[in-house]
């Protein structure tokens, strides 16, 4: 296949073929590693200090955290890896084709923020490297030139995000591996006395900090079709599992960890500061940059471009190229420049609470109708049929809009815990809906609930 049937393979939400699949497990393995590497899971490293845990227990915490996070992508992954159709298809089974532009666009819409702020970031690295070494300060220009950099790739489809997540894999790996190195060598004895020696607790801090860690990334959890539809066949549940358990749980542990060292170190909360004031050095500081780079990168094209450009391309009846556009020159309109201040924080955080209370029950819609409705069969017809804006899934299935309402008010009670307090209470407002509401019958066609 020629890279221009690769691009416009890639670039459809029409189902993908398994002979056009371009991802083999290694390859899977190093987007999902170049994808959950960001500064967020640094910076919550460090937030565990003030809740008091030792070094033991911030290991179990993150990795108990990025374990759950794994099972569930893996569990979410199985529908788009049979059929090659993309998240936003997959939604249309149980919201209907109209209805799933609700938690298209909540999914959707945080990326467009996220990329925005990402990018910001990115430009600000490559602005900080360019000084360094003796140029001027720009960040302007940096920024419109990692945007448009991003755009570019983004515009080859999948194979971009393929292309970046194999070489941001190998360049994110070495860097965490060094700045590690630097935490144990320079300051082992601080880190000693004050992370690794003290009682610390087992309580609730330390589930607070699994929450933590496993809400950090439950974005993807959602579309992770988007991913695995790439994915040649031949692979099990078990094998493309390992391969998330792989790509994400050491490195978010690695992370947490780091990022818990350097403040530490320095007693500086924001471990990006940290590593700057650790050594007077123009390694560790091209070191630290380019590790924010990268992250930035894999993570925009990975899990922040995607979701929204599909989100438009079904929408709207958008091209690709036209939609990745889209959401870049959306990404700017969002002010990533007054996001990053310090006097955003809280708002960008409150941001982050509300949205993220919709994605357990959104994903409790999912599981229960692939697994539960339809045994994790599809037939072609069936497939065919969340495609047909006529057909047995047009309109709005209340029984799924019902559902997550009802999930994102109990996960707003409390938002540190939503994903978890309302997943099965919308698993089962979902499930009864669809038995007993009129409304639903032509949505029980092809399910365990059809008379």
């Amino acid at each position: 296949m020629s890279d221009n049937q690769e691009n416009k393979q890639a670039s459809s939400l029409a189902p993908i073929k398994e002979k056009d699949r371009i991802m083999n497990w290694g390859s899977n393995t190093m987007l999902w590693l170049g994808g959950c590497i960001s500064i967020g899971t640094l910076t919550m490293g460090s937030a565990q200090l003030e809740k008091g845990l030792n070094l033991v227990q911030l290991f179990a915490a993150v990795f108990l955290g990025s374990l759950i996070l794994v099972i569930g992508i893996a569990l979410n992954d199985q529908f788009s890896y049979k059929t090659g159709a993309p998240y936003a298809i997959q939604l249309k089974s149980a919201f209907g084709t109209k209805g799933s532009m609700i938690p298209v666009m909540l999914r959707g819409l945080p990326a467009i923020v996220w990329y925005g702020f990402q990018t910001w970031l990115g430009g600000a690295a490559l602005n900080n490297i360019c000084i360094a070494f003796g140029g001027p300060d720009n960040i302007w220009f940096w920024f419109i030139t990692f945007q448009l950099v991003q755009i570019f790739l983004s515009m080859k489809g999948f194979q971009g995000a393929k292309w970046v997540g194999n070489i941001a894999g190998v360049v994110i790996s070495a860097a965490m591996l060094y700045l590690l190195y630097i935490c144990m060598s320079q300051y082992g004895d601080v880190i000693q006395t004050n992370l690794m020696s003290h009682d610390g607790t087992w309580g609730m801090p330390f589930i607070a900090a699994v929450i933590a860690f496993f809400g950090n990334s439950t974005t993807v959890m959602l579309n992770a079709g988007d991913y695995s539809r790439e994915v040649k066949p031949g692979y099990s549940t078990v094998k493309r599992g390992a391969s998330y358990f792989i790509a994400m749980v050491p490195a978010t542990v690695l992370l947490g960890l780091i990022g818990a060292m350097a403040s530490t170190a320095t007693g500086i909360a924001n471990p990006i500061n940290a590593f700057a004031q650790m050594v007077d050095n123009k390694l560790v500081l091209v070191v630290t940059l380019g590790f924010i780079i990268f992250a930035q990168l894999s993570t925009n094209l990975a899990s922040n471009v995607i979701p929204p450009a599909y989100a438009f391309m079904d929408a709207f009846k958008m091209k690709h190229k036209t939609a990745v556009i889209l959401v870049g020159v959306l990404a700017v309109a969002t002010c990533p420049w007054i996001l990053t201040n310090d006097s955003s924080a809280a708002g960008l955080d409150l941001f982050c609470k509300i949205y993220t209370a919709f994605f357990g029950p959104i994903f409790a819609v999912l599981i229960t109708d692939y697994f539960i409705l339809h045994k994790k069969n599809y037939t072609e017809e069936q497939l065919a049929d969340l495609y047909n804006e006529e057909g047995n899934h047009k309109g709005v299935n209340w029984a799924a809009i019902i559902a997550i309402a009802v999930g994102a008010v109990i996960g707003l009670v409390n938002v540190n815990i939503s994903f978890f307090t309302a997943t099965i209470p919308t698993a089962l407002i979902f499930y009864f809906c669809m038995k007993y509401m009129p409304s639903c019958e032509r949505f029980r066609k092809g399910t365990t609930l059809e008379k």
